[in-house]
């Protein structure tokens, strides 16, 4: 999880055409284009509005729009062409996001079926601002963000989907996301989400599926080697037992750590360039 400080972030290739083009649109990437370029901007979110301002418009991004309120944080970034909604993930030092992750009371959602009661209040918190942002927009919209961010992103979208039917939604993009609802609210949700698994991450694996919660969206998972590859049962199998062996040789806990923002940034990048780690 990480703490509101200036995070520098390595602007793709990808990135870069939107700067560089007048016409080229989010929707003209190709997935892995679209996940390192959301990616990003997850990352970004975890800045200042000066500093996360400065980062957006390096990239291309002319607009840039920050909602704080009680502890909950999000972004509105902008081109011409686009508007993408970046809500900001967990930190250590905000009581609000630390009580947020841990109220797993299910509540009926805005939309349709329950979720997660911490998760939606912090939702509640910006979806003000950030309906008033996109309500009149006529750009096509993209909604992404990281841990408590995904979650919260994810409430956003659903909202977007059923009070805003003329907003065109192009798609969520989450990285370590948790589970924000029951089966009532996934299956009523028709919108394309791009769900990022990091190996071990943990986060994902919160809350427990006992409780009734499961996730949203077609994931894309990256393996033990930071590769991505298609989740299986048997790819499952062989990363639990590569990352306990490579926990003991190095003696650090994978399922923290694969739950960094930069972590999937750099991964994404190398899936992105062809450049994939080479594997035993």
């Amino acid at each position: 999880m990480l703490k509101n400080t200036h995070i520098t972030v390595k602007y793709s290739m990808i990135t870069n055409l939107i700067q560089n083009s007048k016409t080229l649109t989010i929707q003209e990437l190709d997935v892995y284009q679209q996940s390192l370029l959301f990616a990003e901007l997850s990352m970004i979110a975890y800045n200042d509005e000066k500093q996360a301002t400065a980062q957006a418009r390096e990239i291309g991004f002319t607009e840039v729009h920050f909602f704080d309120y009680k502890g909950a944080q999000g972004y509105t970034f902008e081109t011409a062409t686009d508007l993408v909604v970046a809500c900001r993930g967990t930190e250590p030092t905000e009581f609000s996001d630390l009580a947020a992750d841990m109220n797993a009371l299910p509540v009926r959602s805005q939309t349709m079926g329950r979720v997660h009661l911490g998760f939606k209040r912090e939702a509640d918190k910006i979806w003000a601002g950030i309906k008033a942002q996109i309500e009149t927009s006529e750009k096509m919209t993209w909604f992404t963000g990281h841990s408590l961010g995904a979650a919260m992103t994810t409430l956003c979208a659903a909202r977007c989907f059923y009070h805003a039917p003329h907003i065109v939604i192009g798609a969520i993009f989450t990285y370590g996301s948790p589970r924000a609802g029951w089966r009532g609210f996934v299956n009523n949700l028709h919108v394309p989400h791009w769900r990022w698994v990091n190996n071990a991450d943990v986060v994902t694996r919160v809350p427990l599926a006992i409780m009734g919660y499961v996730h949203h969206g077609d994931i894309r998972y990256i393996n033990t080697f930071g590769n991505v590859r298609e989740f299986t049962y048997w790819q499952r199998i062989k990363d639990k037992f590569r990352g306990i062996w490579k926990g003991i040789k190095r003696g650090s806990f994978k399922n923290f750590s694969d739950h960094s923002m930069t972590n999937y940034v750099a991964h994404i990048a190398r899936k992105v360039s062809g450049t994939e780690y080479p594997q035993e």
